[in-house]
């Protein structure tokens, strides 16, 4: 064991360990962590093991009293070998321990996937990276890996992550898509596929929505609908308020899957597989909140700003117009232009509801510009209340 060292921080007490822990000199080692820690019991206690090479189960005995004693212990840094000893012996379970990441750079790369949270970048040819803008993402990687997996044995195709990696100030996961490219990229540069893509991405959209998730394992859309109709409602007149949470609140609730944020980014073509991507905002409800999200990453958030839905999507209004309408065509199994405007002005109502939220959450910065849209939208949202009496279709 080389020498051990500390820093001694105002709110904290850094170990560093070096080398290896073994039966010779484990109780060497935990006389000098203990003298090196005296009189900083009531601090916070880290230890780096960034250098550490090799922990036997003596060195484990070490760790573990040390964490009988502090509770607070916490491990960071640990490399991929000593991280295994780690994770296979119950440690991972019983206490923090921060694996030591690979770093990746992003600069350059393409961006095939987007969505709320975060990016995914293609890093080489087999490989993409998903991005988190939550600096402190460990905890949200978890989350996404967790739902992608139970996804993945329900019957969704999806990529699930093989790696975890550093990307500059944050996290990011690692998958394996081979020649991976979105179904925004083929809407963009192959328009003799577009009622190809129109078709693949109803056949997803119906394959989720089909699955029954068992209770308890995904949030449900309703109640997040509920929360958001109650900071809306502060912002609209009292009875249009009132009716949009009665109408909400009448939809019943359902154990089938939802995806969150189902558009042309986030389902890719690998080879001659349809994937989805970008599991994080998995959920359980009806369909109109999936054809909600999907109706504002098409129109609700560009229907003033055309450039917007081009930046995002990477093709043109009218295009993510006309694949908005075919889909919603396809997916209900209808050409009747007058039932297909009924079911979009429910679903307006919610998407309205949704901007308006967002708007109110996350302004611009432009207050006369935000102004502007809050009008709109809280003008067309209380028309289309006056019209309807339920959101079920």
């Amino acid at each position: 064991m080389k020498e051990i060292t500390a820093e001694r921080g105002e709110n904290k007490t850094t170990l560093f360990l070096a080398g290896r822990i073994d039966s010779g000199n484990a109780g060497a080692v935990e006389r000098e962590i203990a003298a090196l820690i005296r009189g900083r019991e009531r601090l916070p206690l880290v230890i780096d093991a960034g250098a550490l090479a090799y922990i036997s189960s003596a060195g484990l005995r070490v760790i573990l009293r040390l964490r009988k004693a502090r509770p607070d212990l916490k491990l960071v840094n640990v490399g991929p070998e000593v991280y295994e000893i780690f994770d296979m012996t119950g440690f991972t379970e019983m206490m923090e321990v921060e694996k030591a990441y690979r770093v990746v750079s992003v600069v350059g790369c393409e961006v095939i996937g987007e969505g709320f949270n975060g990016k995914v970048y293609r890093i080489d040819g087999d490989n993409v990276v998903k991005t988190y803008k939550n600096a402190d993402a460990l905890a949200d990687i978890r989350h996404e890996r967790e739902v992608a997996r139970l996804a993945l044995v329900l019957g969704v195709p999806t990529a699930i992550s093989y790696d975890v990696v550093k990307v500059g100030d944050s996290y990011g996961s690692v998958f394996e898509l081979l020649n991976a490219k979105s179904f925004s990229k083929i809407l963009a540069n192959e328009p003799d596929r577009f009622d190809w893509c129109v078709s693949a991405y109803v056949r997803m959209l119906k394959k989720i929505h089909s699955i029954a998730v068992p209770a308890g394992k995904l949030p449900s859309m309703k109640e997040k609908t509920l929360a958001l109709v109650g900071r809306v409602r502060e912002a609209l007149e009292a009875e249009p308020g009132e009716k949009l949470l009665r109408l909400v609140e009448s939809l019943p609730e359902s154990d089938r899957m939802l995806h969150g944020d189902f558009h042309t980014k986030n389902i890719v073509l690998a080879g001659d597989e349809v994937l989805v991507i970008d599991m994080d905002t998995l959920c359980v409800g009806l369909p109109i909140f999936d054809l909600v999200q999907m109706y504002n990453a098409y129109i609700g958030y560009s229907e003033l700003d055309p450039e917007i839905v081009l930046a995002f999507q990477g093709y043109p209004a009218e295009t993510a117009r006309r694949f908005w309408h075919e889909t919603l065509s396809a997916y209900l199994g209808t050409t009747d232009e007058e039932a297909l405007s009924k079911a979009e002005e429910k679903i307006r109502i919610l998407a309205y509801a949704d901007l308006i939220d967002w708007s109110l959450r996350f302004p611009s910065g432009d207050k006369e510009a935000d102004e502007r849209l809050f009008c709109y939208r809280r003008t067309a949202l209380t028309a289309l209340l006056q019209k309807t009496d339920t959101l079920l279709f």
